[in-house]
């Protein structure tokens, strides 16, 4: 076990406890309208409760009853758990991992959900490969009528081991975690998700994984990543505070001292992100929020001012009107 003041500490399952292979644990939080097909995509895969725990751990919801849908849809095979009070999405998932009792954990969250074969592929990669930390499949994105609009980047064409793991995710990251299966071992050893950041935990636990344990990725497209109004990444996105935690993630990860880290990581995600950010703030004035688009600029060009990203920044309200003008036209 590793104790650290912001990672929560996963102590292993006591002995003479039953241990499935699998613990899927579902983390809610005003969600239960998508909750129904989270747990059918589960169920519709389920080896029985020898072999895998199923439970919701609800974050206190107040505007809606995640308990119902557990009990309409689970029909007494999924387990359920409230917390006393609203602790906030990273300790939330502290108590998921501490309430797991499976060799294998996998984090779904309340509004995501898998694909038909998704614990058969991830199941057989830990079966071949025993010795890796993590496992990992390409994963779709979805609105919130669940209409896939996006696919995540293709790593490597085949499966296997992702032998430029660490290299990639440190760089690019863009593993959701719907989409990951990791050893229970791994969080006992590593500890838990970094309270410090509020949306991009999820990147520097798995650079962290993959500093310390092989990877292995499956080129199919097993998991699907839902995006609404509702979700933290649309709250946060429309305030820049995935912006600002960008380089709050980046500052965690070298305070780690990961060996195997490529040079200029740190100038690159950096900038990578400030590109995002000028993307995202030309939506913004695309949709009229003046408001976002302005603060996810400034916070843009706080992760880099250099010359590219602020020619970019330029370039973004001219070509927004551009758009607007263009869309005019053709109405009138």
């Amino acid at each position: 076990m590793t104790s650290h003041p912001h990672r929560a500490t996963i102590a292993p399952v006591p002995a003479g406890a039953d241990r499935p292979r699998w613990s899927v644990m579902i983390p809610t939080y005003h969600c239960a309208a998508y909750l129904a097909k989270t747990l059918e995509s589960v169920l519709q895969q389920d080896p029985g409760p020898a072999a895998m725990q199923i439970e919701v751990v609800d974050d206190c919801s107040s505007q809606d009853d995640p308990e119902a849908v557990v009990r309409a849809v689970g029909g007494g095979r999924v387990g359920f758990f409230r917390q006393e009070r609203n602790g906030g999405h990273v300790h939330n998932f502290a108590t998921c991992l501490a309430r797991s009792r499976g060799q294998l954990v996998h984090l779904l969250h309340g509004d995501d959900y898998v694909q038909p074969g998704f614990y058969r592929a991830m199941g057989a990669a830990f079966t071949a490969q025993p010795d890796i930390g993590l496992a990992t499949c390409r994963h779709l994105y979805a609105h919130a009528d669940g209409h896939w609009f996006g696919i995540s980047r293709l790593r490597q064409p085949t499966r296997g081991l992702w032998e430029a793991a660490l290299r990639e995710l440190v760089l690019h990251g863009d593993l959701q975690t719907p989409s990951v299966v990791v050893r229970r071992e791994v969080y006992e050893r590593l500890g838990g998700f970094d309270d410090r950041l509020r949306c991009m935990e999820d990147y520097e636990m798995w650079v962290r994984v993959a500093a310390h344990y092989p990877v292995w990725y499956d080129p199919e497209c097993l998991a699907v990543y839902r995006f609404h109004q509702g979700s933290n990444t649309a709250r946060d996105s429309a305030t820049a505070e995935n912006i600002r935690d960008a380089r709050r993630a980046v500052d965690v990860i070298a305070e780690n001292n990961l060996s195997g880290l490529p040079a200029g990581w740190r100038r690159f995600v950096l900038r990578r992100n400030a590109r995002q950010a000028i993307e995202r703030a030309g939506t913004f004035l695309d949709r009229g929020r003046f408001r976002s688009a302005l603060v996810t600029l400034r916070e843009g060009l706080r992760l880099d001012a250099g010359v590219p990203v602020v020619l970019r920044a330029l370039r973004c309200p001219v070509t927004a009107l551009l758009r607007l003008g263009r869309r005019l036209l053709r109405g009138a």
